[in-house]
Parts: structure tokens; C-alpha cells; sequence
């Protein structure tokens, strides 16, 4: 076990703060950083007013050893941190509240931590909060073509895995095709600090594949997908993973995927549990009932595309009365 350490992180902003969305559309929404008092492990993570929305706290490491390079403590932490580690506040009106991590955001480079909304609601930026790693480098003896990855023992012991033969039997909430990958696919940082997106725009894949229902926590799998060593599509593999942050407007992003086990299909083998969120296995809360939700960008681009043609046709009334 090692100790790891960092300070809730501050939002931080851009000279133009628009994001252009897939429909073309610019918006001013929330994002990731910060303490998000009211979004917590079991929400939903679809159809927010935000974008890239992080559950919780966000952690980054702002501090700088006299050796290796000026990123060099925030990639350990976001490195050794593992999701189902113990977390500690270590200052502040809420020093000694013990929370737990939740996932990684790569790009950012920030690390989630989950509490109780009381202990959220009086949390500061800046408080710094300690993480008890373990878990780099963890193997399965009985299964060593699978590679467990960002993944805590404690998360392993809780998730109900099952031996089924030659194949380990993986309690997933979704079965997500590799092909709906976005950004972070062929990002070897991934694999030990950082997530996936998959992309929710297509609409008749979204309600096939249930993704209007994510939420924070869920353990999903990407089939026919490898992690290994970044994000790939690739037959005959498969990658398990936990849903870090909210779905976005922008091309190529949507709910962000932590992996946690990647292996051959024949050995690794997704089975559908709707219970199988870290919000449950790790006794955080109970989960809200399930609910189906349209990204932001939906409901806006059919209200859009449907005002003109409504219009053109009323237009036509007129000119019908006029010149009739």
C-alpha cells in the first residue's frame, strides 16, 4: 500500500467559454472540478445542464518535487489511485471524514472522490484529501490474460465476481459496443489514469443499448473492446469499466469510462446485473429509480428543427389563401 495525496481542485475555466455542440450549437454549461454537491456516485449522468459533469470532488495534485517533471505528482496520483480506495481528509472543518474513489478523468487529470452530501457541503477547495493505494499492479493468478487496471482488491472482493469454468463471470449494468468509443480511444494513459468517452448521438443506438439510463458508479462493458494498452476496437476482447463523468455536447464525448479489467471475450464475460453500481456494492446510498434521459443536445436540436418547418407550412397556408 502507498499513500498518495491531493487538493480538491478549483474549476477551471477557458478565454472563450463556449463549447460548440454536434448540432452546431455554442453553450456555457458547468464542467468537471470543483465539489458537485449535488451529483454523487448512482445519479444519473445523462441529460445534465453541464458537461463533463465529475461527481463528488474532484481531485488534483498542484504541488512540485525538486525531481522529474512539473506534472510529475498529479500523474502518481491519478496513477496509483484506484477506484474502491479509502480516502481521507487530512485539513479543514471535515478532517478525518473518510470518502471513496470513484474514478479518473483523463485530460484534466483529476481524480474522483465520493462522501456523503453532508460531509460535501462542508468540504473546501483546496482541503486536501488522502488516498490509501492499492491496487497498481494487481494480478489474477487463476486468470492472468485478464488485466485488472485502476482497480482496487476491495472493489474485486465486493463486485460479486463469479468463476465459471475458464471464464470469469463480471456483473455489468450495460452491454456497450466498442464502436461508440470517443475521445481517449488509442490514449495509452488511459489504461492506468485517465477514462473513455462513449458517444450518445446516435438515437436509435442510445435507446437500443439503454444508455439514456447510465449513471455515476455504473459498471459497464465495452464489447469487443481492449484496454490493455489505450483504447482499441478489437474482436475477441472485451474491456469492464466504471462511468466517471456526465455525457457532453461536443463531438466525439459522452459518459466517461474508467476501464478496470480488459481480457480475451472467452474468459472475460459481462453478465447483466442492474445493481451493479459502486453506490451498492460499497453501501454508499440506495440508487434512484431508473429513468430514461435525452441529452441536452436532443431535446434542443428537435425543438430547433422543428420550429422552421412548422413555420414553412403556415407560410404556405398563406400563400394558398392569397393567391387562391
Amino acid at each position: 500500500m502507498s499513500v498518495v495525496m491531493g487538493q480538491i481542485a478549483h474549476p477551471v475555466g477557458r478565454a472563450n467559454p463556449y463549447r460548440i455542440g454536434h448540432d452546431g450549437v455554442p453553450r456555457i454549461l458547468p464542467a468537471g472540478g470543483g465539489i458537485s454537491i449535488n451529483q454523487r456516485i448512482g445519479d444519473r449522468c445523462v441529460g445534465l445542464a453541464g458537461d463533463h459533469v465529475e461527481p463528488g470532488v474532484s481531485l488534483h495534485n498542484n504541488d512540485r518535487e525538486v525531481t522529474g517533471s512539473r506534472k510529475g505528482n498529479n500523474l502518481a496520483l491519478i496513477t496509483y489511485a484506484c477506484v474502491g480506495n479509502r480516502a481521507q481528509v487530512i485539513n479543514g472543518p471535515c478532517k478525518g471524514q473518510w470518502g471513496l474513489v470513484t474514478g479518473k478523468h483523463g485530460g484534466v487529470d483529476h481524480v474522483m472522490v465520493d462522501f456523503p452530501t453532508p460531509v460535501l457541503k462542508r468540504l473546501r477547495i483546496g482541503d486536501r484529501i488522502q488516498i490509501n493505494s492499492i491496487g497498481l499492479g494487481l494480478q489474477l493468478l487463476d486468470y492472468p490474460k485478464i488485466t485488472p487496471m485502476n482497480c482496487a482488491p476491495a472493489l474485486l472482493q465486493k463486485w460479486k465476481l463469479r468463476s465459471h469454468g475458464k471464464r470469469l463471470q463480471v456483473p455489468v449494468t450495460h452491454m456497450i459496443p466498442s464502436v461508440l468509443m470517443g475521445s481517449g480511444l488509442g490514449t495509452t494513459a488511459v489504461s492506468w489514469g485517465g477514462d473513455v468517452d462513449i458517444q450518445l448521438f446516435d438515437v436509435q443506438t442510445r435507446h437500443r443499448y439503454r444508455l439514456d439510463r447510465l449513471r455515476f458508479g455504473d459498471l459497464v462493458a465495452i464489447v469487443q473492446g481492449d484496454s490493455q494498452f489505450g483504447p482499441t476496437v478489437k474482436r475477441g476482447r472485451n474491456t469492464i469499466g466504471v462511468v466517471v463523468h456526465s455525457d457532453s455536447t461536443v463531438n466525439g464525448h459522452g459518459p466517461g469510462i474508467t476501464p478496470l479489467l480488459t481480457g480475451p471475450a472467452h474468459q472475460l464475460e459481462p453478465v447483466r446485473e442492474t445493481q451493479a453500481n459502486l453506490a451498492i456494492l460499497f453501501d454508499l446510498r440506495m440508487l434512484p429509480p431508473a429513468k430514461s434521459y435525452q441529452p441536452i443536445t436532443a431535446c434542443q436540436y428537435h425543438h430547433q428543427i422543428a420550429q422552421p418547418r412548422a413555420t414553412s407550412i403556415i407560410t404556405r397556408q398563406k400563400q394558398v389563401q392569397k393567391f387562391g
